[in-house]
């Protein structure tokens, strides 16, 4: 007899970042697809790597995290946000800024909650929201400005709502929340028992003089909140999957208690360089204009193509609309610009469970000049 399972997520297939790059690289095509620098990490930080390596600190560390990490991040964190948080009790380090997401709805999701998310949504949200047998409730951003239609978050919530999910700088689309974004959010969930989840992987990555509105900055928000982070985005390094989370105390002692049963803990060598490292504080503060100055190399350059911009201000991503060149869905003119023209980029439709097709590609900007140049010169040719 066959031996079968029955799937936990039987819609879900191979993502579209893998399919797209290895449509990629079968085509030897340009990548500006999946969300990763091609230009090196400091040698400073490679070299701290080695350094711990030699220094000996190649065993577990603490569950939790490298204490001295976790205080250069209390440290940082007051910095930044003016909030003071325990690095012993309010920061766990992990596998990835994916992972912190999956644990935090791990730790708090029943079957027949409800989560609200936005799309277009990082692949991750709702097979991860769903493998917990929780519901998400979909709500498109307002195209183009990729904005949040509060009245209609209003309209959503009930009794089931169990969280509220958000990112910004945001994925795929680089838009970024405000102040009085974050008005509306706290005049949302005040008296409730709703939880959030703050996917902030990207936040150094913010251009054009804007702030981070981070929920650290909002000491009432943290109290119920889950914030995630990631090291690979902030220092080039997506292979290492380094992350971490940010949380009220009681809220962090139940994420611990997936944490430790899941991955206990991570990769020693890298949190010993990353504790030193995080003490060069310009490496982090200077990054937003260093990849601002890519994103504006690579959008004078697009000015020369048959794509019309739809303005980033945040993370590796900028979209363009497609829509005065073909009428073909996405999908399809995504695959044939990888396969005629040399250029691989992802379909914003995928960041939609219904693929609501809007004429839209995601480009990634965070590579060489070099890399930037070519793509462009194969672009032209539309």
């Amino acid at each position: 007899m066959q031996t079968t399972i029955i799937s936990k997520l039987p819609t879900v297939g191979t993502t579209i970042f893998t399919v797209m790059s290895q449509l990629a690289a079968q085509h030897n095509a340009v990548n500006l697809g999946q969300g990763f620098p091609d230009f090196p990490m400091h040698e400073t930080l490679t070299g701290l790597v080695n350094k711990a390596m030699q220094d000996g600190y190649n065993q577990y560390t603490h569950m939790n995290g490298y204490p001295l990490l976790r205080e250069q991040l209390a440290l940082k964190t007051a910095r930044l946000y003016g909030t003071s948080i325990n690095p012993d009790t309010d920061i766990t380090i992990t596998p990835g800024g994916t992972y912190a997401i999956y644990t935090s709805l791990t730790t708090v999701l029943q079957p027949g909650d409800e989560v609200i998310v936005f799309e277009p949504a990082y692949d991750s949200y709702i097979p991860n929201i769903e493998i917990n047998g929780a519901k998400a409730i979909r709500i498109q951003l307002t195209y183009p400005s990729y904005s949040i239609p509060w009245d209609e978050v209003r309209k959503k919530i009930n009794m089931h709502t169990r969280m509220i999910m958000i990112n910004s700088p945001h994925n795929p689309t680089g838009a970024v929340l405000s102040a009085a974004d974050m008005q509306e959010l706290s005049a949302i969930v005040e008296g409730t028992n709703i939880i959030i989840l703050s996917d902030e992987v990207y936040e150094h990555l913010i251009f054009d003089g804007l702030q981070h509105e981070s929920i650290l900055r909002y000491p009432e928000l943290l109290k119920r909140s889950f914030v995630c982070f990631s090291f690979g985005k902030t220092y080039h390094c997506t292979g290492w999957k380094l992350g971490y989370c940010i949380s009220s105390a009681e809220l962090m002692h139940e994420f611990r208690k997936v944490h430790q049963f899941n991955c206990f803990s991570c990769d020693t060598p890298k949190q010993v360089a990353l504790a030193e490292y995080l003490k060069d504080v310009a490496a982090y503060t200077t990054l937003g204009a260093n990849i601002q100055a890519k994103r504006d190399y690579f959008r004078s350059k697009m000015a020369d193509t048959p794509f019309k911009c739809i303005p980033s201000h945040g993370s590796y991503f900028e979209c363009y609309s497609y829509a005065d060149i073909s009428d073909e869905p996405d999908t399809v003119f995504a695959q044939r610009l990888t396969i005629d023209y040399g250029v691989a980029t992802i379909p914003v439709s995928a960041f939609y469970q219904d693929r609501k097709d809007d004429k839209v590609v995601r480009f990634c900007f965070a590579k060489k000049e070099t890399t930037l140049d070519m793509a462009i010169e194969k672009l032209k040719l539309l």
